[in-house]
């Protein structure tokens, strides 16, 4: 391809409100456009590089049995609907739409139910797992805050695949081998990313494995112990709390607190430490129940224990009048005096406490009354709680929970891909069996497994840059090799030109820049590009019969014989 012909221009500046060097490069380079916040059309640079980033996925999936298939964006919503919400298991809700029939649609961003649904048709008997199926396809969630460039879209390409087996074991074996495939993914567009425990959060099932890329500006938080091998996503990572206050229960006292906002606020007021007090943080549960979780003032909730401890499902933070119409007051809340629904069931706010709140007492909560709060709290004493659970996130110096000696230090990340054991959840849900070997029915067992394509991208350049541009892995580059000519005379493009077709007809890509550019200009849309091998054809180069070529990622120059150029930049840019 010519340069001059390539739809898309370099740029010399960056889109201002870009942050992340992913961002201001490949809009510079020429990759990406913006349309709309969180929307971008690949151009053809990019486009190149996205291809060769699929063709990657699909070989290793194919590797270990992966079958392709393509299933709708567009879902109906009664696929969603079962699993108790319609809230998205992103960042952000699906987009919901009626056609002119009435009937509710949405646009897919993950497809489990679609799976399950095509698993109930096809799949009847024990002869027909174990089955691995895989995707590329374009998905939309309404995410109320994309930022970072192709790093949080609201469109965005991903790739994701789902196991079928019999049972546990043969989903143990299937997540073990596709989570190998990931890992030969990662390594072969050049990231090294880092394996943390997560959680399959609105998903539901057992944990699994994200695979982040570590960056000072990664939306989310990675939690590594400084002893031992342990890492987890910070919102599931295992840590001892610290002791509360161990002293004898006292009387329960309303005091007045006067703009106290903070939990800070009323803990120096009242003079306590923030271990002992009790925060409370409101939630709704799929839409129809209030949650009111309850921790001690020094640790936070993590919204995806929390999610755990509710059995799956999907939450968002209550509304003020939400808050009030159970009888709390925001800022001043807490469960006393409210009605509680029992573990058992019944009416009542769930009140989800966690365990930090038997590690202490005479606990300061609020009295359900703005300027005020109650000191001498203790539970059970003073409050019923519908469920006891561990609803903590990690913090920075935690104790790690697995060795007992290291420290959990957070870092910032960007999340890649994942993988989640979902087992029967959706299975049992919708009501998708198997014969098994003696004719009794089974629950299909399912992984779920996810990969972004575009922050993949991003990630790429993130972690192969330097001031004048991208640095290509040669595995996911644009072109192979990147030719300019120097000179007005015509007999260096023409040489130039030919040595482009040459190299075409050896089975590489090859980008032309013939340009009546300065040379200035020329080096550097090759170093923002990216391309790995440049090869300059100019006067001093053709007098020694050689060609001048240097590869991206250094300052290195040497020459290339011009007769044997064609077997010379083969063997440079082979896989070896």
């Amino acid at each position: 391809m010519r340069i001059q012909e390539v739809f898309g221009k370099t740029l010399h500046d960056a889109p201002a409100e870009a942050e992340l060097i992913s961002h201001k490069l490949a809009v510079r380079a020429g990759l990406v456009r913006p349309l709309a916040s969180g929307i971008y059309a690949w151009l053809p640079l990019g486009l190149r590089v996205l291809r060769r980033v699929e063709r990657i996925l699909r070989e290793e999936m194919e590797a270990v049995g992966g079958q392709e298939v393509k299933m709708p964006v567009v879902l109906p919503a009664e696929l969603w609907q079962p699993a108790g919400c319609w809230q998205g298991r992103f960042d952000g809700e699906p987009l919901k739409f009626d056609n002119h029939d009435g009937r509710h649609f949405v646009l897919g961003a993950t497809h489990e139910e679609v799976v399950m649904a095509l698993a109930d048709h096809e799949v009847s008997s024990y002869r027909d797992l174990p089955r691995i199926l895989f995707q590329i396809q374009a998905r939309y969630h309404d995410t109320a805050r994309p930022r970072d460039g192709l790093i949080r879209l609201r469109e965005f390409t991903a790739k994701d695949a789902y196991s079928l087996d019999r049972d546990a074991a043969g989903l143990e074996d299937a997540y073990r081998r596709i989570v190998e495939a990931y890992l030969c993914v990662f390594a072969r567009v050049g990231l090294s990313v880092i394996p943390l425990d997560a959680d399959a959060g609105a998903r539901g099932g057992a944990e699994g494995q994200e695979f982040s890329l570590l960056h000072p500006q990664g939306e989310d938080q990675a939690a590594r112990c400084d002893h031992c091998d342990y890492a987890a996503n910070s919102a599931i990572a295992e840590f001892i709390a610290p002791e509360g206050v161990s002293e004898a229960p006292a009387e329960m006292r309303k005091v007045a607190t006067p703009d106290c906002k903070t939990i800070a606020d009323v803990a120096r007021f009242v003079g306590v430490e923030t271990r002992q007090t009790l925060k409370a943080v409101f939630f709704m549960h799929n839409e129809s129940a209030f949650v009111f979780a309850v921790i001690r003032g020094d640790l936070d909730v993590s919204e995806a224990r929390l999610i755990n401890a509710l059995g799956g499902g999907c939450i968002r933070p209550a509304t003020e009048d939400e808050i009030r119409a159970v009888g709390a007051e925001p800022g001043y809340a807490s469960p006393i005096g409210l009605r509680v629904r029992a573990e058992s069931g019944g009416e009542g706010i769930i009140v989800v406490a966690d365990r930090s709140v038997q590690m202490g007492a005479n606990f300061v909560v609020g009295a359900n009354e703005a300027g005020y709060h109650l000191t001498g709290v203790n539970a059970p004493r003073d409050f019923a709680v519908t469920v006891i659970a561990d609803i903590a996130r990690a913090y920075d110096g935690a104790v790690c929970a697995r060795c007992g000696e290291g420290r959990l230090q957070l870092e910032q990340v960007i999340e890649l891909g994942h993988c989640f054991r979902l087992g029967a959840r959706c299975s049992e849900r919708i009501g998708v069996t198997y014969l098994d070997e003696a004719g009794q029915n089974r629950p299909v067992m399912m992984g779920s497994y996810s990969i972004g394509l575009d922050r993949l991208v991003a990630a790429i350049i993130e972690e192969h840059h330097d001031e004048q541009g991208i640095i290509w892995p040669r595995s996911v580059a644009p072109f192979d090799v990147h030719i300019v000519t120097l000179g007005k005379d015509r007999t260096y493009h023409e040489r130039g030109r030919l040595l482009y077709e040459d190299l075409r007809r050896a089975g590489l890509e090859v980008l032309l820049d013939d340009r009546p550019e300065r040379p200035g200009v020329k080096f550097a849309d090759a170093d923002l590009i990216g391309v790995p091998l440049r090869l300059t054809v100019s006067e001093r180069a053709l007098e020694r019969e050689t060609l001048e070529a240097k590869w991206r990622h250094s300052d290195e120059r040497f020459d290339v014989s011009l007769e044997d150029a064609v077997q010379e930049v083969r063997y440079l840019t082979a896989d070896r």
